[in-house]
């Protein structure tokens, strides 16, 4: 970590991870955790509370849809402890609308899953006047298809019948899908 970097950041490192994707989470608060950040995380809304209202993060990363509710309410708490602190919201359902909401709660940046570390520290970092540079590698239609797929999948506990009826497509058309491997 340069000093320049560490500069950047600000005397304050308090990064605050909250998502319910325990090996997402690992990964990412050690990927900031190499950028300089300090990072604590929680894998539930109530828990994501509790820490900002304990130790209000200088920045955030949260994820919208939690176990037990919405990750907005997190961004919520944040931002009535501490109104400037910096927060991306996480979500790998982007859509206009909540996207939308988050930045009138009070997000900084949005971002669709799967997001990397550069990513999240450049949403974080980037001044409040200026936008973060665009992603180097961004993902290929075919992948964002084939990730949207594979979570509605998943959503459904990998019940193919279920998936296929809602994503409007053939079931034997969606098994053909699930046996290749994924796009680049």
């Amino acid at each position: 970590m340069t000093a320049r970097e560490l500069e950047e950041i600000g005397p304050d490192r308090s990064l605050l991870i909250v998502d319910d994707d325990e090996p997402f989470v690992r990964r990412l608060a050690r990927a900031m955790e190499k950028r300089g950040f300090e990072p604590e995380t929680a894998s539930s809304v109530a828990a994501g509370k509790a820490i900002a209202t304990a130790r209000p993060p200088a920045y955030a990363v949260v994820d919208l849809r939690l176990g037990d509710g919405n990750g907005l309410d997190v961004v919520e708490t944040i931002r009535k402890k501490r109104p400037e602190a910096r927060i991306v919201v996480l979500t790998g359902y982007g859509a206009i609308a909540t996207a939308v909401a988050a930045v009138k709660m009070g997000a900084t940046d949005y971002l669709s899953k799967p997001a990397d570390a550069d990513d999240v520290a450049n949403a974080l970092l980037t001044p409040p006047d200026e936008l973060p540079p665009p992603p180097e590698n961004p993902m290929s239609a075919d992948r964002v298809r084939w990730e949207h797929i594979q979570r509605v999948y998943e959503l459904c506990d990998r019940n193919v019948s279920e998936t296929a009826r809602r994503l409007n497509m053939h079931r034997r058309t969606l098994q053909r899908i699930l046996a290749k491997r994924s796009p680049k």
